[in-house]
């Protein structure tokens, strides 16, 4: 069974992304070598990348843009040639390199996929899937990274979910940039 682990950029007032939608302000963080190394091996593993379709439309207008390959090439390159699903009912195709469309229904299908054989999977952004997939006990880890930033408002990565979600420390780490990251399972 693949493992599903959640990836998602935290401001310290708790949202993913800012009152216009986007997840820009994640990346306007201070030089930090250690940091750029560990989005390097990290951010996309050896796993499947899992979307929302509006997530998927911001990252497929960044990640093949020569801007992408200059600024984070080691991630552009995961990015770029990982493979990729995302999930949409409105979608007529997706173009991105390596990337599956699935209009199915995500809980069944995130299901099937988790007792497939293969690698493991991550969802990056999309927060209405993760708050969909959460309730279901589809989610095995979940990596936010607090970023020293107050937006002021925007959405949080668990808007709407219909319980409380009871979770369990297993790691942290801080970086010379301020950014910390904070590792949690959902207690069984």
């Amino acid at each position: 069974m693949g493992k599903l682990i959640v990836f998602n950029n935290v401001s310290l007032d708790g949202y993913f992304v800012d009152g216009s939608g986007s997840m820009q302000w994640a990346h306007n963080t201070q030089k930090d070598a250690e940091w750029d190394a560990y989005i390097g091996q990290n951010v996309s593993g050896d796993g499947v990348m899992l979307f929302g379709r509006v997530t998927y439309d911001m990252m497929s207008g960044f990640w093949p843009t020569p801007q992408a390959t200059q600024s984070l090439p080691k991630v552009a390159t995961k990015m770029n040639k990982g493979k990729k699903v995302v999930f949409s009912r409105k979608m007529e195709k997706a173009s991105w390199e390596n990337t599956t469309l699935v209009k199915g229904d995500l809980v069944a299908e995130v299901r099937k996929m988790k007792e497939a054989p293969g690698p493991g999977m991550v969802i990056l952004g999309s927060g209405s899937i993760v708050a969909q997939l959460a309730p279901h006990g589809l989610i095995d880890e979940y990596q936010f990274v607090v970023i020293p930033v107050v937006l002021g408002g925007g959405r949080t990565l668990f808007e709407g979910i219909p319980q409380k979600l009871a979770l369990r420390p297993t790691q942290n780490r801080s970086f010379k940039n301020g950014n910390v990251l904070l590792c949690y399972q959902p207690e069984k």
